[in-house]
């Protein structure tokens, strides 16, 4: 009788069972490779884009922007008003009548600067007050929108190059002792908004806070700077004396109020916030076409047509809106809230707020003999500006305008500054000595030069070598074809705007391809020697330099893999 076989009996047993060398790929046949990781919880993508991911600070006056590098636009933008640095629990301005509330005269001397973070003029200033709005505005970029920790990256530090020493040390030092970065590199905003512009030599024109101020980049490098104290805050501080005007005079007043204001007139002081000018500025101010006749008046408009206003590569959709025309029958009124009564409106002549901008950033011809050289008009310093570069950087600076700053985005006011600056070079040239004397000099040299008789030249059987017809080569013609193949026409000589993307975008651009800055600094160095342990060179540059020293001479001071220099801030 046959027994039926079981399940272990058909199972093999462990010494006939067979082994996984089939399994193997053969070493002729191709495989894919394993791949080595770094470790069992991370991959090497993860860890290369920790170590090499930077970030950029740009730190001006008013705000303070961060983000990463390689992005687009900054991941925030904090400022350093009143209100971003109000105490826990401090809710007044949510209490019923508060934007109604009688406000505090101010002194336009000191009028804004709660607001802002630092000022040239450090006569007085406390610079304690500029560590400790650093410090919160810093952590709170990190803790709020950066969400990482400040240990580990690299830092490029956007800065003015005109920023006093006290202020550099007292930046950099608070980086350094409360963030612990390993390392911060130094970048001027006019050349990066010349790379986020995408060329490599223009003109900046930084319509700032304070002041504007024009430097000419050439190659990259800043070889020229001018500036004015015409900026927005002048014209904030204009647009509250109009308002306040306004409101004085579309109110009734009875006899005392009428008498006390009419006495606070004139002494310097103003009533209305920095806010709300500063609202009314970015909302409702623009700047007319350049005028031929007479200024507008405040019965009429009396202004010339067909003017011509050049384009600077921006449309009307980017200046939030059509221009207002220039010639109308009546004047249009615009209905505000009041800057005293929000509840209350304010009728204001839409062309008031263009006279403001007029005041503030130009002035009328017979008015510029009588200001300083730091007063000058827009159009007049860029003018400056141009004439104090050698020919050829001029050739490229004023072909590549570029406007940044706040001021910049006042719809017409591009316009209106290439238009003013394309007839200054109409009418004078590129000659520097101007008025009644330098006409009549010009005017005498060309009547001489007409009434002078041309010399015949003298006939030889000989041509000289210089007036004989240069032989063509045609070896030489073809290799410029060649040359001019590849190359891209370049504009010169012609007025003409650049639109840029700004000073951040241009460090994030710089940084997302790991170029090396000249000012470099490393947190160990800075802290150990300051300031003072940065070399001052005439000439900097980021390629590393070659030294020899001899056999007995020692190296003093700090050693060549730790020193820095302060580069265009020195």
């Amino acid at each position: 009788m046959t027994s039926t076989a079981t399940y272990f009996d058909r199972k093999p047993s462990s010494s006939v069972r067979p082994g996984l060398s089939h399994l193997q790929p053969d070493p002729s046949s191709p495989h894919t490779p394993q791949r080595q990781f770094s470790s069992t919880f991370s991959s090497p993508s993860v860890s290369f884009r920790a170590e090499e991911e930077a970030i950029i600070f740009e730190l001006g006056n008013r705000h303070l922007s961060a983000g990463f590098a390689g992005e687009s636009c900054p991941r925030c933008k904090i400022a350093f008003g009143l209100e971003e640095f109000r105490k826990v629990g401090d809710y007044r301005r949510w209490l019923p009548g508060y934007g109604e509330r009688i406000r505090k005269r101010m002194r336009l001397d000191t009028w804004g600067e709660d607001h802002e973070l630092w000022r040239m003029d450090l006569r007085g200033f406390d610079l304690g007050t500029v560590e400790d709005k650093v410090e919160r505005a810093v952590r709170e970029a990190y803790n709020k929108y950066l969400l990482l920790d400040s240990k580990v990256r690299k830092v490029y530090l956007v800065l003015p190059s005109v920023l006093p020493h006290q202020l550099l040390n007292t930046v950099m030092h608070t980086l350094f002792e409360n963030f612990q970065m390993p390392s911060i590199t130094l970048l001027s905003p006019p050349i990066l908004s010349t790379v986020a512009a995408g060329c490599r030599s223009g003109l900046v024109v930084d319509v700032g806070w304070r002041e504007t101020i024009v430097t000419a980049v050439y190659d990259f490098r800043e070889v020229y700077q001018y500036r004015t104290i015409r900026g927005m805050w002048m014209l904030t501080r204009d647009m509250a004396r109009m308002l306040e005007r306004s409101e004085r005079q579309s109110r009734q007043h009875s006899v005392a109020r009428k008498t006390v204001e009419e006495n606070n007139q004139g002494d310097g002081t103003v009533s209305v916030d920095l806010e709300q000018a500063e609202e009314a500025t970015a909302r409702m101010a623009w700047c007319r076409p350049r005028p031929m006749m007479l200024r507008e008046s405040s019965t009429g408009i009396t202004s010339s047509e067909d003017v011509c206003v050049l384009s600077i590569q921006e449309s009307s959709s980017s200046e939030g809106g059509a221009m207002p025309s220039s010639s109308v029958d009546e004047i249009k009124f615009t209905t505000m809230p009041s800057p005293c009564f929000p509840r209350r409106g304010l009728q204001i002549p839409f062309t008031a707020f263009a006279n403001v901008v007029d005041d503030a950033l130009f002035a009328e011809p017979d008015d510029i003999w009588n200001l300083d050289d730091h007063e000058q008009p827009l159009p007049r310093l860029i003018f400056n500006s141009l004439l104090s570069l050698p020919p050829d950087a001029r050739s490229l600076c004023m072909s590549r305008m570029i406007f940044v700053g706040g001021g910049s985005n006042i719809p017409g006011l591009k316009p209106r500054i290439i238009e003013e600056l394309a007839t200054m070079v109409k009418e004078r040239g590129w000659n520097p000595v101007c008025g009644k004397a330098a006409d009549q000099r010009r005017r005498r040299l060309q009547e001489t030069s007409g009434n002078r008789k041309a010399r015949e030249p003298i006939e030889s059987e000989i041509p000289a070598a210089s007036m004989a017809p240069q032989v063509h080569d045609q070896i030489d013609e073809n290799l410029r074809l060649e040359r001019e193949k590849h190359t891209a026409p370049t504009v010169s000589g012609m007025v003409r705007g650049v639109e840029s993307l700004g000073a951040w975008v241009g460090g994030s651009l710089l940084a997302s391809l790991r170029i090396k800055g000249i000012v470099e600094v490393e947190k160990d160095t800075f802290l150990q020697y300051g300031l003072a342990g940065a070399k001052r060179e005439s000439e900097v540059s980021a390629l590393p330099q070659r030294k020899s020293y001899g056999a007995d001479i020692p190296r003093m001071g700090i050693s060549d893999k730790t020193s820095w220099t302060l580069g265009a801030w020195a």
